[in-house]
């Protein structure tokens, strides 16, 4: 196995490594340093089953099941929630089979909203179009150091406001009311439970307001540090090759997609891993 990083702020290439095998204790002990010291990891080359990739995941802790509601899933769900298609394929009627299947994609963090985020999303590329629908991974360890200390000083030990409706790729309005979205107050920064390190947490795509300011201070602050956590100095690019397995840390780092075009297959299976409890303030 070999590691070789990908960028100075994230990303790192993980080759001659057979995820179908079984793994040493060592080997998975090796991998997790390495997630932890560049915050995405991508293993090169991996023909996965659905079941496989499960596998190797679990490693890592239990499965998360994914957050979209039962009723607004579109493809079939043959492993108890664990597995989601992100996808632009259709069905022979013209339906997608997949969520969230076309178009650029906001700075997000899976699962924000809810009360304990999961730690890792990782994604198999079956099928990648010729060009375009790269993920960029933004370093929220370097957005923080990045904040002014004025600010930070002011949004010490504040809380903010996650909300996401799924049938949407860009942020949910407030004003159509929080009793049928998932949304969870979560801490602006937050302490990295395996690094220790203080990573910004507030997302362009899902975070929506700040406790203790009124709507217009919230969103003049927020956008700040959305500029901030999107600052091309601190995101690696992921231009993806077929068999990618990619395995990011939803604690620390942010992801994007670019837009693709709409006649070319794109599809990633994608499943996450459970935290391990709530985020603490840092």
């Amino acid at each position: 196995m070999k590691i070789t990083p990908l960028s100075p702020v994230g990303g790192a290439e993980i080759t001659d490594i057979d995820l179908a095998q079984p793994q040493s204790a060592e080997t998975l002990a090796t991998i997790e340093k390495a997630w932890n010291e560049h915050l995405v990891v991508i293993f090169r080359d991996q023909k996965l089953t659905a079941e496989e990739q499960l596998d190797f995941a679990g490693k890592f802790g239990p499965m998360g099941e994914r957050g979209t509601p039962v009723d607004r899933r579109v493809e079939t769900d043959d492993y108890g929630g664990a597995i989601m298609l992100v996808t632009n394929k259709t069905d022979e009627d013209g339906n997608y089979v997949g969520t969230i299947p076309e178009g650029e994609l906001w700075f997000h963090s899976d699962l924000s909203y809810q009360e304990i985020p999961h730690k890792a999303t990782m994604l198999h590329a079956v099928a990648i179009p010729d060009t375009g629908g790269n993920t960029m991974f933004a370093n929220m360890y370097l957005a923080y150091d990045n904040i002014p200390a004025e600010l930070k000083e002011k949004l010490a030990g504040r809380r903010a406001l996650h909300a996401y409706d799924f049938a949407m790729t860009e942020r949910y309005d407030l004003d159509n009311g929080l009793d049928n979205i998932q949304n969870c107050r979560q801490p602006i920064f937050i302490k990295h439970p395996d690094t220790g390190r203080t990573a910004l947490y507030v997302s362009r795509l899902m975070t929506a307001l700040i406790e203790g300011f009124d709507r217009a201070e919230s969103d003049q602050i927020l956008n700040q540090l959305f500029d901030i956590a999107a600052d091309p100095s601190i995101i690696y690019e992921h231009k993806w090759q077929t068999r990618d397995l990619l395995m990011t840390d939803n604690r620390c780092a942010l992801h994007a997609r670019r837009d693709f075009p709409k006649d070319q297959l794109r599809l990633l299976r994608r499943c996450t891993v459970k935290g391990s409890g709530a985020l603490t303030a840092a």
